[in-house]
């Protein structure tokens, strides 16, 4: 209690950083909305827009641990702006986009790009060096909540503007407001060694920190579990609204579901921040594995109706982004905070390429077998598999031989 009265929860870092997260995550998590009206304009169909969100999933992986590192050497501050202008110019771009190149590099590559420097992991490493152990947990699940917060803002706010000024303009708008991120970077300005754990961290070099990581067990289990997260939340995100008009259900139940999954994802990543901060880390993580599996296999098997997709929702909701804050504090009680942003970053790869599967999946099999089933049920194995390998792992900080006296 003595170390948490000595060094406050730094407040302006986090509110800053929550805002970024949820500003970076709203227009990505609404992207469902955008795929009927503008399919139905352009004449393109499900395939061409599910290979821009797999390729944008693809971008955010492949960028995380780059950026993150970049953040970790030169600062947070100069990422999260690159992060803004990045995000602005992708939104822009998908608005005008006449053909589908323009689609995939603005809606994929960019808007990828931009995500990976103002994701969870960019903005949770800054929070760990400013945080103390005890607070990271907490400091994780506010930060994860925020990002939730971003998603049940948008799913109606992206309807809205839709049915006020049409898809294109509504991209407009929404890349206007991702040059507010650049002013709320200033805060988060600092890298590995700023902040109150930055100068007592173990010094390495980055080849050091991967040849470390990737010998390590416990690390590689739970990187190949995150591959599983990825594809369901991603799946989900890139297509429940058009499932739900394929089974018959009004239109306003995608948005009242996706705005339901933002607003109890809050309540999940802020309660997970607390579980994981009292109890294991890795058995807390293969229970919403268990869980997602379950839940999703009910809305499978039992009568589907409004009724159902609202209960649904709510529990995806839940169990949403939960897996975040413990992840990521998996990671640095395991290397600590100095290559946080690039160790973090490896393991959303994971995630990414998860994501990148289920959303191209989600549009092939589609349009080759008029169904999303077989992807659902994918999903179904994969949380088993994922409940699986995060059972073996270990939560405390890797080995490190001492060096000698000289």
């Amino acid at each position: 209690m003595a170390t948490t009265a000595r060094n406050p929860m730094p407040w302006l870092i986090i509110i800053s950083g929550s805002l970024i997260a949820m500003l970076t995550f709203g227009p990505r998590s609404a992207m469902g909305f955008f795929q009927l009206p503008m399919l139905a304009d352009t004449g393109w169909d499900r395939s061409t827009f599910a290979l821009a969100m797999a390729l944008q999933n693809l971008c955010w992986g492949l960028g995380q641990p780059l950026f993150g590192a970049l953040a970790d050497k030169y600062g947070t501050a100069r990422i999260l702006t690159l992060c803004g202008l990045l995000y602005a110019g992708g939104l822009l771009m998908m608005a005008n986009a006449g053909a589908p190149l323009w689609l995939h590099i603005g809606g994929g590559v960019l808007i990828g790009l931009a995500i990976a420097a103002g994701s969870f992991g960019v903005v949770l490493s800054a929070f760990a060096r400013n945080v103390t152990p005890e607070q990271r947990s907490l400091a994780f699940g506010i930060g994860t909540a925020a990002g939730s917060a971003g998603m049940f803002l948008f799913a109606p706010l992206s309807q809205a503007l839709i049915s006020s000024f049409g898809w294109s303009d509504s991209l407009v708008y929404m890349g206007a407001l991702m040059l507010i991120v650049p002013l709320l970077a200033y805060p988060l300005r600092g890298n590995a060694n700023s902040g109150t754990q930055g100068q007592s961290q173990f010094k390495q070099s980055v080849g050091d920190a991967l040849k470390e990581a990737f010998a390590h067990k416990s690390y590689l289990l739970l990187t190949s579990g995150f591959f599983v997260c990825g594809f369901q939340v991603a799946f989900i995100t890139a297509h429940f609204p058009a499932y739900l008009g394929d089974i018959g259900i009004d239109a306003r139940y995608a948005v009242i579901s996706m705005a339901l999954i933002g607003f109890f994802n809050i309540i999940g990543s802020l309660a997970s921040g607390v579980i994981g901060q009292r109890y294991s880390k890795p058995y807390f993580l293969a229970l919403i594995y268990i869980a997602r599996s379950v839940a999703v296999t009910l809305f499978l098997l039992l009568p589907q109706s409004p009724t159902s997709v609202v209960v649904f929702a709510i529990v995806m909701g839940l169990l949403w982004l939960s897996t975040v804050p413990p992840t990521n504090a998996l990671v640095a009680i395991m290397f600590g905070t100095r290559h946080l942003g690039l160790l973090g970053g490896l393991v959303f790869l994971s995630h990414q390429i998860g994501s990148f599967l289920g959303v191209w999946m989600g549009g092939y099999l589609y349009d080759r077998l008029g169904s999303y089933d077989s992807v659902w049920w994918f999903g179904v194995a994969l949380g088993i598999f994922a409940a699986i390998v995060h059972w073996p792992i270990r939560e405390r900080p890797v080995e490190r031989a001492v060096p000698a006296a000289a």
